[in-house]
């Protein structure tokens, strides 16, 4: 999913100033607030770019520092994440142009100061106007299996009985003696801990429960390697590639996307208008041999960067695979100046695969790992998607994410200011993940129309890995909810024929119910993280979830890009920054500030000052 972040940690430092006032907390609430205009933020990019002028070294040393001095992260963590982003940032930082269109977006996604800059109109072209077909009635054929697996993010190097708590953004290895076997108080298990990316042991138990089940085949939406994001190159993700797709083989057909964490380093996949030296290629190739080796007959089409479409064996359906992090507001290579409207003509591509399947009377899924109407979209791109969706929505059966590690679905509709069960075009399934930190690991199972590919129902199955002791004994993975059973018999009218499709209708349908009765959003809510750690979710809290389940375009997602840090007032009346380290995320950057905040250290002055030092060497 989702890692540490170099551009929110600077656009944080805008709610700061050079003044050296006791209450600076307080001081960066009052310029949050007041930050309206982007003024703040964008100011500090001219400070950055400063910075890039004394050369990427003395960039990366200045922010070193910063970490080192915040406390927010050992040190090494400090060190190995910045060095790892550096070459990214500084490139990105170098070329932009403060009060652009790129710079507001920045501000707008990274630091969630401002707000969003409107939709760049863009002219998308499709072959043939939209037609008047609709949805394909249900086969009444027996249906098939097809399961989901997403976000495994095996941990090669978990030690069983090392520290679970430790002081890094994963866990669960010997960082220090104190963190060894019999050495911590807060040991993990032989199958993996809430605070730990999962080991190999898990995947395999996994791949023999999901086998067990006969899938007819099966799909993967990225993300391989672990969270060790400090430490991360080009060796430990190819050996994580090849472990975990293997691992797949025993599934036998498997059609896969890629995910942010798929290359060194992490979420970084330029398009074509970045130098070549900047361009992931061995990241491409490993995966597009691993891909080759699971699929059964010849690509259709094969970008060479990292998307591709096929057609199903023996059947109508096509599945496009595309790389969804070229829009991931995490890839600094997005921020280019000025923003490209499709990079490397992906979107382009996209129609003309779709319209193939159109011209052809296919079926289309849609797999990629970033749900489309997610806040970690890009803007500009979840809107020109979503168009592309919304014309060839007679087409595409269903379309499959990942990333969130949540149990989640989105819906698109033709009409955002009317948002119905008539105007609901498309459904997004977004499944929740291996990897434990955000509840159970899971997987899903789909029951698929054989003909229509439409989705009849689907099975989430979790295990307990709490339960099981030794090595040897592997947790069991159960039936944890159907989507049908948990939703259908509440609509009016009943949907529980297991022949009926899980329509786009049907799901906003849900979102209605959740509405008016708080039981079932509250059940819905508790499902997101398979009922572990439950936070309350109540008044606009829910209204915000829900908004987001009706957000296919994320323009329309009520949730919003979020803050770096939150401030709070305590009873005394002054101000506290609460840090609580991202779920998943490992956000290191996006907290330096908010530690020198919270030690009385004056961000903006300390980063100009070294700025002027180094400028004195």
């Amino acid at each position: 999913m989702r890692p540490a972040f170099f551009l929110a940690a600077l656009a944080s430092l805008a709610g700061t100033h050079a003044n050296p006032e006791p209450d600076l907390a307080g001081t960066i609430w009052d310029d949050i607030k007041d930050a309206v205009t982007c003024a703040g933020c964008e100011g500090l990019l001219g400070a950055l770019k400063l910075a890039t002028g004394l050369g990427q070294t003395a960039m990366e040393n200045i922010v070193i520092g910063a970490c080192k001095l915040a406390k927010i992260e050992d040190s090494d963590v400090c060190e190995g994440i910045i060095k790892e982003e550096g070459t990214a940032v500084y490139y990105t930082l170098k070329n932009l142009k403060v009060g652009s269109h790129t710079s507001k977006t920045f501000c707008s996604s990274i630091a969630g100061l401002c707000e969003y800059p409107d939709i760049r109109p863009y002219n998308l072209t499709f072959p043939v106007a939209k037609s008047s077909a609709t949805r394909p009635p249900p086969s009444g054929q027996s249906p098939i299996r097809v399961a989901h697996i997403s976000d495994t993010h095996v941990d090669l190097d978990y030690t069983p009985g090392a520290n679970a708590q430790c002081t890094k953004p994963i866990c669960c290895r010997s960082f220090t003696p104190e963190d060894a076997p019999g050495k911590t108080s807060t040991p993990c298990g032989p199958w993996g801990d809430h605070h730990c990316d999962p080991p190999l042991r898990l995947e395999d138990s996994m791949m023999d429960a999901i086998a067990a089940l006969d899938p007819a085949f099966s799909i993967y939406t990225g993300d391989v390697p672990p969270h060790d994001i400090w430490l991360v190159n080009q060796s430990s993700v190819l050996q994580s590639l090849n472990s975990t797709y293997a691992n797949l083989g025993k599934l036998g057909l498997v059609y896969a996307a890629l995910g942010n964490h798929d290359t060194a380093p992490v979420n970084l996949f330029p398009s074509d208008t970045v130098p070549a030296s900047h361009n992931p290629q061995w990241a491409y190739d490993a995966l597009t041999s691993d891909w080759t080796g699971l699929v059964q007959g010849p690509f259709s089409s094969m970008t060479e960067h990292g998307s591709y479409s096929i057609v199903h064996p023996n059947s109508n359906l096509r599945i496009i695979s595309y790389n969804s992090v070229f829009y991931y507001k995490y890839n600094f290579y997005a921020f280019q100046e000025p923003m490209e409207y499709d990079p490397d003509n992906q979107l382009q591509w996209l129609i003309s695969e779709l319209q193939a399947a159109e011209t052809a009377g296919q079926r289309v899924w849609m797999i990629a790992h970033i749900p489309t109407g997610n806040t970690d979209t890009l803007h500009d791109y979840s809107h020109y998607l979503d168009q592309i969706i919304n014309r060839y929505s007679a087409s595409i059966a269903a379309l499959f994410f990942g990333h969130t590690h949540t149990d989640l679905f989105q819906v698109s509709y033709s009409n955002y200011s009317a948002r119905s069960a008539d105007s609901a075009t498309a459904i997004g399934y977004v499944t929740p993940s291996m990897t434990p930190d955000s509840g159970a690991p899971a997987f899903r199972i789909y029951d698929i129309d054989p003909v229509t590919f439409a989705v009849l129902d689907y099975t989430v199955y979790t295990a307990d890995i709490d339960s099981a002791d030794s090595p040897n004994t592997a947790p069991k993975w159960v039936k944890y909810y159907s989507a049908k059973e948990a939703y259908g018999s509440l609509l009016s009218p009943p949907v529980t024929d297991p022949s009926v499709e899980l329509t786009p209708s049907f799901w906003h349908d849900v979102t209605v119910k959740m509405e008016d009765d708080d039981s079932v959003f509250q059940a819905w809510w508790g499902r997101t993280t398979r009922d572990y750690n439950v936070t309350e979710c109540n008044g606009d809290c829910a209204t915000d979830k829900i908004c987001s389940l009706r957000s296919g375009d994320a323009q329309f997602n009520c949730e919003g890009p979020g803050t770096p840090f939150q401030i709070t007032k305590r009873s005394d009346g002054s101000s506290e920054v609460q840090l609580d380290r991202p779920l998943c995320e490992d956000a290191v950057l996006t907290r330096i500030v908010g530690g020198l905040a919270q030690q009385g250290v004056d961000a903006e002055k300390y980063v100009r000052e070294q700025v002027e030092r180094y400028g004195n060497v």
